[in-house]
């Protein structure tokens, strides 16, 4: 049996009409450039999250900056954000100028710990950037009673939980401003690079909508240096198609984890299974394994595909190495680094294949346990 990480034939496949009809009518319409599509897809978005505004932009990273560039933060500013995330977090508070102050997680749920952010706090912090890793939302009630209590702003890096739903709404409709990535790979991809940010703040919303349009917004008019990243017409046509489909999707998802959760045995002591939430739109299945290499090579001979989210965090990546972080200082980020593998989840998994990747993981864990 071959079962890759990832296969997004089954999803793109069944669209394909809707998708090409849509891609028709935007050729008909002669609109390349902030046209109708991104509008519309723009409106549907906000409409979907519970907010009012939306901007499309070119991909999740560029809608961190540019929100960030919209609240002012900046060379000086200290920003709260995960020890353990994909390093685009880490690059957006960089290419503001601001300065990276990470928290370590909940291993509970891999998000960034609520309880260790007020420790982290300074004078100088102007924003808390929560990651919605894997999926599984973070505890915003925690971290809006938190800003609210010391003056901050939030933005939610939403690229791995689209649709999902926590008690103060959907994620990207809670923070002061937020940020969604559409990657291919994404619980609502694209067919390439696309990214969004959502607000509630008119002012916030005008700012974006002039920073991602070089800083315009009138045609050879730039009251701000801004940048030259605007969600493509074509993509936000395919996202407009796709998005009706997303619940659908995510509870497609779900209902494999729920699988995994029930036939992999989590009781072996080399293995831990990531912890069951109802909220959770499973964008990542991630276990955590001793041997994880080993188990992932057998894995790879016996057919399965699978990932590890993420190999090296970022406080060690060689790009990082001007600040005062060594090996040790983030040690629940290093646990995770060295032991997650993330299992194949996606539309079209069929539960024969589930069950066997369960029985394969099962038999490699045993193979390779201590």
């Amino acid at each position: 049996m071959n079962i890759p990480y990832l296969d997004l034939s089954y999803t793109n496949a069944r669209l394909k009409t809707e998708i090409m009809g849509a891609i028709s009518k935007m050729l008909d319409s002669g609109q390349t450039i902030l046209g109708e599509e991104v509008r519309q897809f723009e409106a549907s978005w906000a409409a979907y999250i519970g907010c009012k505004y939306a901007v499309g932009v070119g991909n999740g990273l560029d809608a961190m900056v540019i929100g960030m560039k919209a609240l002012g933060i900046g060379e000086g500013d200290e920003v709260i954000v995960p020890s353990n995330t994909y390093i685009a977090t880490w690059l957006a508070v960089s290419a503001v100028g601001a300065t990276i102050v990470p928290v370590e997680p909940d291993l509970k749920s891999y998000n960034i710990d609520v309880n260790k952010i007020e420790d982290a706090i300074t004078p100088k912090t102007k924003l808390i950037l929560p990651v919605h890793l894997y999926g599984r939302p973070c505890d915003m009630e925690g971290i809006m009673s938190i800003a609210q209590k010391h003056d901050l702003f939030v933005m939610e890096d939403n690229a791995q939980a689209q649709g999902a739903t926590t008690a103060l709404g959907k994620t990207a409709g809670i923070g002061h401003i937020n940020a969604t990535s559409f990657y291919p790979g994404k619980n609502l991809g694209a067919l390439g690079d696309a990214g969004i940010i959502t607000t509630n703040d008119e002012a916030l919303y005008q700012s974006c909508l002039a920073l991602r349009n070089y800083g315009s917004h009138q045609k050879y008019v730039n009251h701000v240096k801004g940048f030259n990243s605007r969600l493509d017409e074509l993509q936000a046509a395919v996202l407009s198609v796709k998005l009706k489909y997303l619940d659908q999707w995510n509870d497609e998802r779900k209902k494999i984890a729920n699988l995994y959760l029930s036939k992999i045995d989590g009781s072996q002591g080399n293995l831990t299974l990531p912890t069951p939430a109802l909220e959770n739109t499973w964008h990542v299945f991630p276990i955590l394994v001793n041997d994880r290499d080993v188990v992932q090579e057998k894995l790879k001979k016996d057919g399965i595909g699978s990932l590890i989210h993420y190999p090296i965090p970022p406080h060690l990546q060689k790009a990082y190495q001007e600040l005062p972080f060594k090996k040790g200082d983030f040690p629940l980020a290093e646990h995770i680094a060295q032991n997650e593998l993330s299992l194949p989840i996606y539309p079209g998994l069929s539960e024969h294949q589930v069950t066997y990747i369960a029985e394969r993981l099962s038999n490699a864990c045993h193979i390779n346990k201590y």
